[in-house]
């Protein structure tokens, strides 16, 4: 089997040269070739034609938001951004992913010294995801409540993972303003977490906050799980709330989504709606089959729309699924299936 071939693009030497060692470490990857610049990249790209691009976020001239958006454009390809835990970094970071970066990994720092161990597994991730043509930008909304729809005391959870933060604009931007409380695990490096709150916020006519303990579930309110080591789960019985607890990895990650859909399947039964959207390995498919078995609904989203087809595949197997939907629908199949009135 052939190497996946990488092209590494980064303005500073040294992390050119760390980012280079610790790939070629893999037996599984070539690093063909190292950019200081966009320019130089895009001389590389059509030279080399790689399988894969790790893009720093913060870079002299053209910066690389603006230089995924033409690749993205004029010859879509994998991306991992390579970002520093700057409020500048994370923001530019989450918006790249909304353009269709595949994942992001963090710079090491004394906070971080072994971020990169994670580099190679996510090279080999985006080098099997499927290309296609560009994303299309979400339009901000003017927050309104729906006449129309009112929700029915139901919940939702969603989960995600590899080409969430795409996946998530698609779906909450679908919501209107009076939306079912949302809960969402999305697999995602702390910080970075906070300023997807914040982006999903100012897209979408829901608000969009990082989940806090006690936090009450609210109509109107979408509450994004806080990167790090607790898990969000549901806390209640006849009022609910977020509750933010300490435990091991589950499936290899905190937060993990199988704890946040059993959390649900506990607390609220018929009344939970479980989402599991794009991502890699198997986290949410027990979850989301107690859910199912709680007499909940259960969705997932179709293999054609899903960056990497592994989280919802892994649910379908296990028979937890009531619906598959594309990414375009699942919004929608969401308020049809929470509407009091529609």
């Amino acid at each position: 089997m052939s190497k996946i071939k990488v092209l590494v693009v980064d303005d500073s030497p040294t992390m050119r040269q760390l980012v280079t060692r610790v790939l070629e470490n893999d037996p599984d990857i070539d690093v063909v070739g190292s950019a200081k610049s966009a320019q130089q990249a895009r001389e590389l790209i059509k030279l080399l034609t790689p399988d894969v691009m790790t893009l720093d976020v913060e870079m002299p001239e053209m910066d690389g938001l603006s230089f995924l958006e033409k690749v993205m454009r004029l010859r879509p390809m994998p991306v991992v951004m390579v970002s520093t835990l700057t409020a500048r970094g994370t923001d530019t970071t989450i918006a790249a992913l909304a353009l269709g970066a595949v994942d992001c990994v963090v710079k090491p720092s004394a906070e971080h010294p072994n971020s990169f161990d994670e580099l190679p597994a996510k090279i080999r991730v985006a080098s099997k995801v499927k290309r296609r043509a560009p994303v299309a930008q979400a339009v901000v909304q003017t927050p309104q409540v729906s006449s129309s729809y009112q929700p029915d005391g139901k919940v939702v959870a969603i989960g995600s993972s590899t080409g969430g933060v795409e996946a998530l604009i698609s779906i909450l931007t679908a919501f209107p303003a009076n939306c079912p409380p949302t809960l969402i695990t999305q697999h995602m490096p702390p910080v970075f977490t906070h300023n997807l709150a914040v982006r999903l916020d100012k897209m979408c006519a829901p608000h969009v906050v990082e989940a806090t303990v006690g936090a009450p579930l609210l109509p109107g309110t979408v509450y994004i799980a806080p990167g790090g080591d607790l898990h969000l789960e549901v806390a209640g019985r006849t009022t609910f709330a977020c509750a933010l607890k300490p435990g091991p990895l589950v499936n290899g990650h905190c937060p993990s989504v199988d704890r946040l859909f059993s959390s649900m399947a506990r607390s609220l039964g018929p009344r939970a709606i479980g989402v599991l959207l794009t991502g890699m390995g198997r986290d949410g498919a027990q979850g989301l089959l107690d859910i199912h078995q709680a007499g909940g609904r259960t969705m997932a989203q179709d293999e054609t729309t899903s960056i990497v087809y592994g989280m919802p595949k892994a649910a379908v197997e296990l028979g937890a699924v009531d619906a598959q939907y594309s990414i375009s629908r699942i919004g929608h199949a969401i308020i049809e299936a929470t509407a009091g009135r529609l």
